[in-house]
C-alpha cells in the first residue's frame, strides 16, 4: 500500500514543495521516517501515531516507511505532522489517493487530533499555486493568511476528522464568523512632521534621504528631537506597491508575526531595536535561520537610536547588507537569503555627555571623546549618505506659532521625486538614486566643467573615499530631482557636501 501527499517547507522567505511518501508492507513491525529530517520532524512519528490512535485509527502491525522527498533538503518545522498523518491514512485505505492529486496539506497535530497553526503559511500557499495545486488544506488559525493568495481554494480545518470528511465526501468544514479586525505592525500613534518645531535643516535632510532612499545619520545633543524626527520618517514614505506588500507579508509570515490579518501588510515597517540586540537578532540567524530586524524593516525604516551604544561588532555586520540589499545566512543545512532593502536612520550623541564640541557644557576628556567616536568606523561612516547635525532647539522655535508643513505635504513631493526616478530607470534594474551602481555614475550623475572643478576641490578637502564620493554624487542627483533640474548643478553639489561635513566637525576635531 502506497500513498503520496504534497506539502511545502519554508526556505528563506520562499517555500519549496515536498512530497510525503508512505509505504506499508509486510515485514518486521516498525514505523520509520527518512529524508534528511531534523529532530522536530522525527518527533512527528510519535505525535502522528498517538493522534491517530486517539481518533480511532490504529496503525497496522506492518513495516511502515515514510519518506520526505527530496532527500537532499533538510526538513525542519512542525508543519509536516498533518501531511504525514494524511499520507498514512491514505496508505491504510481510509482516504482515496485520487482525492490528494492536486491538494497541498500542512499543519501541526496535537495528540487528540487537533490541528494548530504554523508560521510561513503565506509562502507555502504561493508555492502550492505555482506547483499547480487547486486546493490547500491548512489549520483554521491560518485561514485568513492562506486566503490572501488569489485563485486558490483554501480549506481551513480544526481536527483531523474534518480532513477525512473533506477528502472522502467533499464536506467543507464550517467556520465560525469572527469580527474583522485590522492588525497593523506599526506604532499606534502616528507621528507627523507638523508636530516638530524648528529643526528645518534636519527636516530637509529627512526629505532628501527619503526622496532618494539614502541612509541618514543624525548627530546632536540629548533632547534635540532626533528620535521624534526619525519616528516621523515613515509618514512621508510613499504607499507600498502590491509586490512590496506581498514580499513584506511573506517575511512576517515566516517569522510568525503576521497575525490574524484580513489583508497583506500595507504599512511600511518602522523597526527600532534596542542597542543590546545581538548580531543574530539584527541580521538574522540561529540554528534554524530566521529573518532579523533588517529584514523585518524591508521596504521601510530601520532606526538605530543611540548608535554608538550598540556593540561595534553588531554595527559592522550591517556593512554588507547595506550594499547588497539582502543578507545571506549559511548553515550546514544550506544557505538562505533574506531581503533587507531598507532606509537606515541612525541617531547618536557627539560624546558621552552629549554636548561636544560645546566645551562650556562638555565635561568629557579628549581621550574619552576619541574612544566614543571610534565606535563608528570609517567604512560604516562611508555608508551613511546623509549626515546632519541636530542642534538644540531654541525657546522661541519650540513655542513658536509658525505653521509647520504636514507629513502629507512632504510625502507628495517625495512621491513626485520617486516618479522621476521610476521614469529615469524604467528599463534598468535600478530603483532609486541611492542604488545607482558605480559603473553608471557617469551616465546618471554627469557633471559640467565648473561642477567637476568643485568636486575635485572637495575630494581633497574632505578626504573622500571612492565610495563616499559616489554617494555624494547620488545625493546631489536626488537634490537636483527635488529641484526639478535635469542636470546636477553647483548648488546641488554644495548642499550634498554639507551633508558630509560632520567628519571635520566631530570625528577629526575630537582628536
Amino acid at each position: 500500500m502506497y500513498s503520496i501527499v504534497h506539502t511545502a517547507m519554508i526556505h528563506g522567505i520562499d517555500s519549496c514543495p515536498i512530497e510525503v511518501e508512505t509505504d506499508i508492507s509486510d515485514g518486521m513491525p516498525v514505523f520509520e521516517m527518512v529524508g534528511y529530517l531534523s529532530s522536530e520532524v522525527r518527533e512527528a512519528r510519535d505525535r502522528v501515531r498517538t493522534a491517530l490512535k486517539n481518533c480511532g485509527y490504529h496503525l497496522p502491525v506492518k513495516r511502515i516507511t515514510v519518506n520526505l522527498f527530496p532527500g537532499n533538503i533538510r526538513k525542519s518545522g512542525s508543519g509536516f505532522d498533518v501531511p504525514v498523518a494524511v499520507s498514512l491514512l491514505a496508505a491504510m485505505g481510509q482516504i482515496p489517493q485520487e482525492a490528494l492529486e492536486d491538494v497541498f496539506v500542512t499543519g501541526e497535530l496535537s495528540l487528540d487530533g487537533s490541528i494548530h497553526g504554523i508560521p510561513g503559511v503565506l509562502p507555502m500557499v504561493l508555492a502550492a499555486k505555482e506547483a499547480g495545486a487547486s486546493c490547500v488544506i491548512l489549520p483554521a488559525d491560518n485561514r485568513k493568511e492562506g486566503a490572501l493568495v488569489p485563485d486558490m481554494k483554501v480549506v481551513p480545518v480544526h481536527h483531523i476528522h474534518e480532513i477525512i470528511s473533506f477528502l472522502q465526501d467533499g464536506v467543507v468544514p464550517e467556520m465560525e464568523s469572527q469580527p474583522q479586525k485590522e492588525v497593523l505592525i506599526r506604532q499606534e500613534a502616528a507621528y507627523d512632521f507638523s508636530e516638530i518645531n524648528g529643526q528645518k535643516l534636519l527636516k530637509r535632510a529627512c526629505e532628501v534621504a527619503v526622496s532618494g532612499m539614502h541612509n541618514l545619520l543624525m548627530v546632536g545633543p540629548p533632547g534635540a528631537g532626533k528620535t521624534m524626527v526619525a519616528r516621523c520618517i515613515p509618514s512621508i514614505l510613499p504607499e507600498m506597491t502590491p509586490e512590496e506588500q506581498m514580499e513584506l507579508s511573506k517575511i512576517y509570515s515566516v517569522c510568525g508575526k503576521f497575525g490574524e490579518r484580513d489583508r497583506l501588510m500595507n504599512v511600511r515597517p518602522f523597526r527600532s531595536p534596542h542597542h543590546t540586540i545581538t548580531v543574530a537578532g539584527l541580521v538574522g540567524g540561529g540554528a534554524r535561520p530566521m529573518p532579523g530586524e533588517i529584514s523585518l524593516a524591508h521596504g521601510g525604516v530601520l532606526f538605530l537610536d543611540e548608535l554608538t551604544e550598540f556593540r561595534k561588532s553588531t554595527i559592522e555586520v550591517l556593512r554588507q547588507p547595506l550594499e547588497d540589499r539582502k543578507v545571506q545566512i549559511a548553515r550546514n543545512s544550506g544557505t538562505v537569503t533574506y531581503p533587507s532593502d531598507f532606509v537606515l536612520v541612525a541617531a547618536m550623541n557627539p560624546c558621552n555627555c552629549g554636548y561636544f564640541p560645546d566645551m562650556s557644557r562638555c565635561r568629557c576628556t579628549p581621550a574619552s571623546i576619541s574612544r566614543y567616536m571610534g565606535k563608528l568606523s570609517q567604512p560604516m561612516m562611508d555608508r551613511m549618505d546623509v549626515c546632519v547635525e541636530a542642534p538644540v532647539v531654541g525657546y522661541r522655535e519650540l513655542v513658536g506659532k509658525e505653521k509647520n508643513e504636514t507629513s502629507e505635504q512632504i510625502r507628495k513631493r517625495v512621491e513626485r521625486v520617486h516618479m522621476v526616478q521610476k521614469e529615469r530607470f524604467a528599463h534598468t534594474q535600478i530603483a532609486f538614486n541611492s542604488r545607482i551602481p558605480p559603473k553608471e555614475i557617469e551616465s546618471y550623475c554627469a557633471l559640467g566643467t565648473k561642477e567637476q572643478r568643485f568636486m575635485e576641490q572637495m575630494y581633497e578637502k574632505l578626504e573622500l573615499t571612492a565610495r563616499s564620493y559616489h554617494k555624494l554624487l547620488r545625493v546631489a542627483r536626488t537634490i537636483a530631482d527635488m529641484a526639478g533640474s535635469k542636470d546636477i548643478g553647483l548648488i546641488h553639489l554644495q548642499e550634498a557636501v554639507c551633508y558630509r561635513g560632520l567628519n571635520k566637525k566631530f570625528w577629526e576635531n575630537c582628536i
